[in-house]
């Protein structure tokens, strides 16, 4: 794939460290691993960000989980970061209502209407964020968090496979285009 797209698109590693929710990572954001554009690193971001985009929160949250992902995986943290923002005001009610769904399959739940709860993680520190999150998922059910849990290692899977599959098309495309220059 062409780097230049990505590095185009990406926000650049300094806007990444001046971030608050991303910049307390510090020196783990300094690997080299976190910054190349190669298929394996640009694919783990995919996944990662598609994985973390479901964690309950805002995008800063999101942001943050992914960060922590990308480290520890040490795959691209700018596309893990980007990709988050697939989950937002628009897409989270039925990206909610389909894991809802798979939740209520999976487990052979046979109510049909989701729980209201309200959930919020930004007047909380983030010492609090991870029993927030517990609490919050607990109230809506095992259901929920069972196709919450399922749906993003899928969505997860189905990115990074998807991302190498269109990588290694788009290298035989060029390879081809040239050997087609070249004769």
């Amino acid at each position: 794939m062409p780097r230049k797209f990505f590095k185009k698109y990406l926000p650049s590693q300094d806007s990444i460290h001046q971030n608050r929710f991303i910049g307390m990572f510090g020196g783990l954001l300094h690997h080299h691993n976190l910054w190349h554009l190669n298929r394996h690193s640009v694919a783990g971001g995919v996944a990662v960000g598609l994985f973390a985009g479901l964690i309950p929160g805002s995008n800063p949250v999101q942001f943050f989980f992914a960060a922590m992902l990308a480290i520890v995986f040490k795959v691209n943290l700018p596309m893990a970061v980007l990709i988050t923002l697939y989950s937002n005001f628009l897409t989270i009610v039925p990206i909610y209502l389909i894991a809802y769904a798979i939740g209520r399959f999976v487990i052979g739940n046979d109510t049909i209407n989701m729980p209201q709860v309200e959930f919020s993680l930004l007047d909380k520190e983030i010492n609090e964020w991870i029993p927030s999150t517990i609490d919050w998922l607990s109230s809506l059910g095992s259901t929920l968090l069972t196709g919450i849990s399922l749906l993003a290692i899928l969505l997860s899977i189905i990115g990074y496979f998807t991302v190498h599959g269109v990588w290694r098309l788009y290298v035989i495309y060029e390879w081809r285009k040239r050997a087609q220059r070249h004769h």
